[in-house]
């Protein structure tokens, strides 16, 4: 278990690490290409050329997936890098491409990230090279978050989409037998189970951005947009980000739900102590829950969100990852390949998913028995990756990020964040997020939505 912690905690730092700091953040009219189609020979010739590519990457031990992809192409050497997970990572990138030396051809970047790079057109456009190809072979909400338009600017590597991991011992004791279906029903089962057991149902992590934004994703509620050049759309206070607030506070305010920081010492301890009776996370959740609560295995069960309307099966996404070509590769041939291959050849995906526990976004990988058929003691006999898999094709396909969401984040625990942990209006606290968001757009040069 110790492994599979370590894993996990790689793969959410983006989930959980909500503050960047971003520089030169003005509309540069995007970074399309105008290359034609790379053709079969121009590959062949590349991937027999001896070459020498840098991939900075946080997975652990992916060394064992690009060993696959030299065995394949012996003439191809890759220079694995780890430079940080969150905000060194992407310091260390921005730097190294405006000093035009330094960064790898191939780097991991998370989806709400890469608008971000799109910008001041970093990223090579991977059509030209066959990568609209592979757009069948994930889920299409996966690949809408690479390829929102016509261009496609990585290869998706993992996801996140969520779902419900409770304690079916602390809920049967008040008298639940099944988990909430609905959030009308959440909200009577958080009263039963604290009023019972003196838990708390589960966590709102008073800091956590990536958390909330799932919640509005499964709302369909669209709190950003962006058309690629110099126009974006904030509307993180709609009527249905409020219908979702308020939904929040209410509970919070009742001392139903705790707004306790997570990925902390002490919240490990809630997890494994009982405190909190359920987590509401996302896939890569599961195996990060092994390896923090290891004394409560067979106690868990894990279903899909609650729904905000009956008989309905929507979920939203909270984390997952891609690769990315840099636009100043001098091997752009090899270095798509390498991005292609780590995430799409059979064998290296489905190691991904099984020894690295990274959440697949291949098909072929969400349908493979190897994958969903494994039953988990730690949930008492359940396939897991199966509902997991299930619930990533009710995930909406239509939902943006702003080329700016390192600041997104970050605000959103300066004014949201101090609000949901003073137990505070949080639909109120939209409004003043708002206003923020749009200011810093124009500031930046942006015309808002």
């Amino acid at each position: 278990m110790k492994k599979a912690r370590r894993t996990a905690l790689a793969l959410m730092t983006g989930a959980a690490s909500i503050a960047l700091v971003m520089s030169g953040c003005s509309p540069s009219g995007g970074g399309g290409s105008d290359q034609g189609p790379v053709s079969q020979e121009d590959i062949d010739k590349a991937m027999e050329t001896p070459t020498e590519l840098t991939f900075w990457t946080w997975v652990p031990d992916i060394e064992n997936e690009v060993k696959l992809f030299e065995e394949k192409y012996p003439a191809i050497d890759v220079k694995v890098e780890n430079v940080g997970q969150g905000l060194p990572h992407y310091q260390k990138l921005r730097s190294a491409i405006e000093a035009g030396e330094g960064a790898p051809d191939v780097a991991q970047i998370e989806y709400q990230y890469i608008p971000s790079f799109v910008l001041p057109e970093s990223l090579l456009d991977l059509t030209p090279y066959g990568a609209d190809d592979l757009s069948g072979d994930y889920v299409d909400w996966a690949w809408n978050q690479v390829s929102p338009d016509e261009e496609v600017w990585a290869i998706p590597q993992d996801v996140g989409p969520m779902g419900n991991l409770y304690r079916e011992d602390i809920l049967a004791k008040a008298g639940i037998t099944e988990p909430p279906a609905t959030w009308d029903e959440y909200a009577t089962a958080a009263k039963a189970v604290k009023d019972a057991t003196g838990s708390y149902i589960s966590n709102l992590g008073a800091t956590q951005a990536g958390q909330m934004i799932g919640f509005f994703w499964q709302a369909g509620v669209k709190p950003f947009g962006y058309n690629g050049t110099d126009t974006v759309t904030i509307d993180v206070n709609s009527d249905e980000a409020k219908q979702v607030a308020s939904y929040w506070t209410d509970l919070i305010q009742q001392d139903l739900i705790s707004t306790d920081v997570d990925f902390n010492d002490t919240w490990y301890q809630g997890l494994a102590s009982g405190k909190y009776a359920g987590w509401l996370t996302a896939a890569w959740g599961p195996i990060f829950l092994q390896g923090t609560a290891e004394n409560t295995s067979g106690l868990w069960r894990a279903a899909p969100l609650p729904q905000w309307e009956e008989g309905t099966e929507v979920s939203g996404n909270w984390g997952g990852s891609s690769d990315a070509v840099l636009a100043s590769s001098k091997n752009p041939i090899a270095a798509y390949e390498l991005a292609k291959f780590i995430n799409n050849d059979e064998e290296s995906a489905m190691r991904l998913a099984t020894e690295q526990f990274l959440f697949p976004p291949q098909v072929s990988v969400l349908e493979d028995p190897a994958f969903v058929d494994q039953a988990s003691e730690f949930y008492g006999g359940q396939e897991v990756n199966k509902l997991f898999a299930e619930i990533s094709t009710t995930v909406d396909t239509d939902f943006q990020w702003l080329p700016f969401m390192d600041y997104v984040y970050s605000t959103y625990e300066e004014t949201m964040g101090t609000v949901i942990a003073d137990k505070g209006d949080i639909a109120a606290a939209l409004d003043a997020w708002q206003d923020q968001l749009v200011k810093y757009a124009e500031d930046q040069g942006f015309t808002v939505e």
